[in-house]
């Protein structure tokens, strides 16, 4: 199978939302412009995505989708092929992407007014649907230790008012990069047992691992504590199928998914005919693809990340995980609005302001890598221009 990361294809004018509003978000036009925010991949999926779509187009009809059964027998085995989970196919229920699957999360097992738990810095869209739903955000920093984040669960424990019912862990780490240990993941999910908070693993960037790394599957590494378990998984990180608005939720305790389900009906959503065929196309057929593209990815992050250590003041965390990749410019001495307007106004390159992560971000910004090998290369040296009178 050839698969070429390296091919041309053109988003402006394709309602892409990562390059055809980059211009409205960043005032970098898409033309003479890097966009490295919005997370997806500039890379077309399995070609077992495409034949999916053309069989579809094939039979002409378009109806509601119903029996997910192959669906479930596709992502069963995923989970068991690439990840060694055995997962039952009743323990899943797919929505209407992951972010959706949160916000059902906060509606089934919290009140108007409760806490819900996050890790910060952490992706942007925790904070803002918990707040959406009036509920209060507790956020634990994560400490900075020799160039990586870790948790420190006793001074969450401080933090503590008595209402936090839920909390969500990004796992891998999104920003960070990070692969949570066995011992890391273990120590929060009792945690959350020993105070009745419902964990919610949010896994979507299980796969993207790099370098030889292995991610844990909290569920799997910690099955004494599943009644408190939820993890979340989806194609759309994996298979660049952010469009498609599918996520899959995995909840072994009966009493929880019952939960779950209650709030899923009350939403009134239907499944994604497209979504949930292009996503089963990708789970049985989406291995080689997957592992080429890990190899891919690993090499942009190694050409960006030694560019970004020449540039005096920038450092760069170890990426472990995820084609996202977090930038620190606290040893600039620069204010975030003067890094921020070098990147995207001197250099042209359009990266996520840390500040949008929560506590902890501000001095940083999130750089997507998942893009052809030119631009990568291209990025490297606009932002050793733009930040030249450091050299």
């Amino acid at each position: 199978m050839t698969i070429d990361f390296d091919e041309i294809i053109n988003r402006v004018n394709t309602h892409s939302d990562k390059w055809d509003t980059m211009q409205a978000n960043y005032n970098v036009s898409p033309h003479d412009g890097i966009p490295m925010w919005v997370a997806d991949m500039d890379f077309k999926p399995p070609q077992a995505v495409a034949d999916a779509v053309k069989n579809m187009h094939a039979h002409g009809v378009y109806g509601y989708y119903g029996d997910d059964t192959s669906f479930r027998d596709a992502l069963v085995g995923w989970m068991h092929r690439r990840h060694g989970w055995t997962v039952q196919p009743d323990w899943i229920v797919n929505t209407h992407g992951l972010v959706n699957a949160l916000s059902l999360a906060v509606h089934a097992f919290t009140d108007i007014g409760d806490s819900v738990v996050i890790f910060s810095p952490v992706y942007h869209a925790f904070q803002r649907l918990i707040k959406a739903n009036d509920r209060k955000v507790i956020e634990s920093e994560l400490v900075l230790d020799d160039g990586r984040y870790s948790m420190d669960l006793d001074a969450l424990a401080l933090q503590l008012q008595g209402d936090e019912k839920l909390m969500f862990l990004c796992s891998p780490h999104n920003p960070g990069g990070r692969i949570w240990t066995k011992d890391e993941l273990r120590a929060v999910a009792a945690f959350c047992a020993e105070r009745d908070i419902i964990l919610i693993s949010d896994e979507v960037h299980h796969d993207l691992i790099l370098d030889g790394h292995e991610h844990h599957v909290l569920a799997k590494i910690a099955p004494e504590f599943e009644a408190n378990l939820i993890t979340l998984a989806a194609t759309t990180k994996t298979f660049n199928l952010a469009g498609a608005m599918l996520g899959s939720v995995i909840i072994e305790n009966e009493m929880l998914r019952e939960q779950f389900v209650k709030a899923h009906k009350a939403a009134g959503t239907s499944l994604n005919r497209f979504g949930m065929i292009m996503s089963e196309a990708a789970y049985k057929h989406g291995d080689e693809w997957l592992d080429a593209l890990r190899l891919y990815l690993s090499e942009n992050n190694r050409i960006f990340a030694a560019g970004i250590r020449r540039i005096p003041g920038l450092t760069i965390m170890p990426l472990e995980a995820t084609y996202l990749t977090w930038v620190g410019f606290a040893d600039t001495g620069m204010s975030a609005d003067e890094f921020n307007d070098r990147v995207t106004q001197k250099a042209r390159i359009a990266g996520n302001f840390g500040s949008s992560f929560g506590a902890g971000g501000d001095d940083f910004m999130r750089f997507n890598l998942a893009t052809r090998r030119a631009l990568i290369e291209e990025a490297v040296e606009r932002l050793q221009d733009a930040f030249s009178d450091l050299q």
